[in-house]
């Protein structure tokens, strides 16, 4: 069964990361669209969060948690890597999540001119800048799962050095 959560966690990871990339490649594809394309692109990306993101980082949460209370994996590198994840968490349920029905709308809002709002440009390079926070704790998150190192005392017998 431990086989199968770890399974889970691989799925998450390909979704969550998986439609963060597909995020970054449209927005760079596009770049500073009008208000059609606009509407269009966070059309997309919010039913891709919905989709891809959230869930994914809800499986990859989840089987963390399951390894550290139903298999009692306590190794530092796991708690780490839970702190990663709240992270990640935090700036997605606190920040992005919000800000994809607002961009939407907003760029809803800027169809009858054609140009998007100064307003949408703010809150677009605001989200931008909450996303790219997610780089360093999303490869540290992937590296611990992946490598799962010892960590801080874990290294020595009772955390002090032989040397």
């Amino acid at each position: 069964m431990r086989k199968f959560v770890e399974f889970l966690h691989e799925i998450g990871t390909i979704m969550y990361v998986g439609g963060i990339l597909s995020h970054i490649v449209i927005g760079a594809v596009v770049g500073h669209p009008d208000a059609s394309t606009a509407f269009h692109v966070y059309q997309y990306k919010e039913i891709s969060a919905y989709i891809l993101i959230l869930p994914g980082l809800g499986i990859k949460v989840l089987s963390d948690l399951v390894l550290y209370f139903g298999y009692n994996v306590r190794e530092n590198w796991l708690k780490a890597k839970l702190l990663m994840a709240a992270f990640l968490s935090i700036n997605a349920f606190v920040f992005l999540v919000p800000m994809m029905p607002e961009l939407l709308q907003l760029a809803k809002e800027s169809l009858p001119t054609g140009v998007v709002s100064a307003e949408f440009i703010e809150l677009e390079e605001k989200e931008a800048l909450v996303g790219m926070s997610n780089v360093i704790p999303l490869v540290l998150e992937i590296l611990l799962g992946a490598f799962r190192p010892k960590l801080f005392g874990e290294r020595c017998k009772g955390g002090v050095s032989s040397a």
